[in-house]
């Protein structure tokens, strides 16, 4: 099968050459440049050398030519690729926002600050993240007419930490607040000055307070779980969303403050200035355990022990999402922390699982290395 990489020079395009070049279902690649059509990506990325040898050709090359085409684009320039390819009726898998929000313009345009170019393409789009849509997936993949709106990082991170405790109806009325820190690579390859090294080495500070686009992203999907506890749809929980950027190239780690329903506040608890009691030690262990039977058939999920908390350098160049589960001493608010590679679950990695849904291959194809942890 031949798969086409469209912003092929790109953080997260050339994480999808590095991870498509060792999928045992991938025959060759076709990697795609404006910036650098006729370069040779092996040149651009030396890391390629003696695996990953291709020119890079025009966008419409690789739409035209592929089995499957991947665009990891600026959002709101890949809609004529995704045209071309599903007029020749193969799957096309976007990294940008342009698919995220399905039919819904307003949002994109809210906080994307532009209209869909070809409104009518929604119709075959889906949104990407495989342990919430993926029926929905292979639903739209039989029918040989599939978009993909590949999830943000952010969204990815946040929304598996709070899938079980939202689904299964844990959260009580409050404000979810998530706070999560990246690492720099989450803000592309172009040169920006915030993440230029003597800005932000030696530093942590958040950005784009109480104005992150991914924070409509993060409430459409808590909206959508807390929808399954409801059995019809409901408004979700209100959402506080604050990114910060961190002194390391890879990684997400999210911390997730979750308001417990009352039948799930342990009683006579005490006070959070107390050291957490038994209660409130066993409470956590039930909520950990429904966690992993949420998760039991996940692949790319790992619900941590107790006393082991999620690091983002125990996923490093891993599709897996670590989550490890917590109360307060109170007992009253159920605090989850995610680490998630962002360049691979976050990006490219949950990409290549969205490709092996698609085509039925076994959902870890491609990505089943054992992360590095230094």
């Amino acid at each position: 099968m031949i798969a086409g990489v469209i912003g092929a020079t790109g953080y997260a395009g050339a994480e999808l050459v590095r991870l498509l070049s060792g999928h045992p279902e991938i025959d060759s690649l076709i990697p795609a440049s404006v910036s650098f059509e006729g370069e040779r990506i092996e040149n651009l990325y030396p890391n390629f050398l003696g695996k990953v040898s291709a020119a890079l050709v025009k966008p419409e090359d690789a739409a035209a030519r592929a089995d499957v085409v991947f665009a990891a684009l600026p959002s709101g320039v890949g809609e004529s690729y995704a045209k071309t390819a599903l007029e020749r009726g193969i799957p096309f898998i976007d990294l940008s926002a342009d698919y995220r929000f399905d039919d819904d313009e307003g949002t994109f345009s809210a906080w994307y600050g532009k209209p869909y170019g070809v409104p009518e393409l929604r119709r075959w789009s889906v949104y990407g993240l495989p342990e919430l849509n993926r029926s929905r997936i292979r639903e739209l993949a039989a029918g040989k007419k599939v978009i993909i709106g590949n999830p943000g990082c952010y969204p990815t991170g946040a929304s598996l930490g709070a899938f079980p405790a939202l689904a299964r109806g844990l959260a009580g009325s409050g404000t979810v607040i998530v706070d999560s820190a990246s690492g720099v690579t989450g803000g592309g390859r172009e040169p920006v000055r915030s993440f230029h090294y003597p800005e932000c080495a030696d530093s942590t500070a958040p950005y784009k307070v109480s104005c992150h686009r991914h924070t409509p992203e993060i409430s459409r999907n808590f909206a959508a779980m807390a929808a399954m506890a409801a059995g019809s749809p409901a408004p979700g929980p209100a959402v506080i969303f604050t990114p910060h950027l961190v002194p390391m190239n890879r990684g997400i780690l999210s911390t997730i403050y979750i308001p417990l329903a009352e039948s799930w506040r342990v009683k006579s608890a005490g006070t959070a200035v107390r050291p957490p009691s038994k209660a409130v030690e066993e409470k956590t262990g039930e909520i950990r355990e429904l966690y992993r039977d949420f998760y039991r058939d996940e692949p790319f999920v790992r619900v941590l022990p107790a006393g082991l908390i999620a690091a983002t350098g125990r996923v490093r160049l891993s599709n897996f999402c670590d989550i490890s589960v917590h109360l307060d001493a109170g007992g009253s608010v159920l605090i989850v922390v995610s680490a998630i590679d962002n360049m691979v679950k976050g990006a490219a990695g949950q990409a290549v699982q969205n490709m092996n849904v698609i085509f039925g291959f076994d959902e870890t194809s491609g990505l089943a290395a054992i992360p590095a942890s230094f």
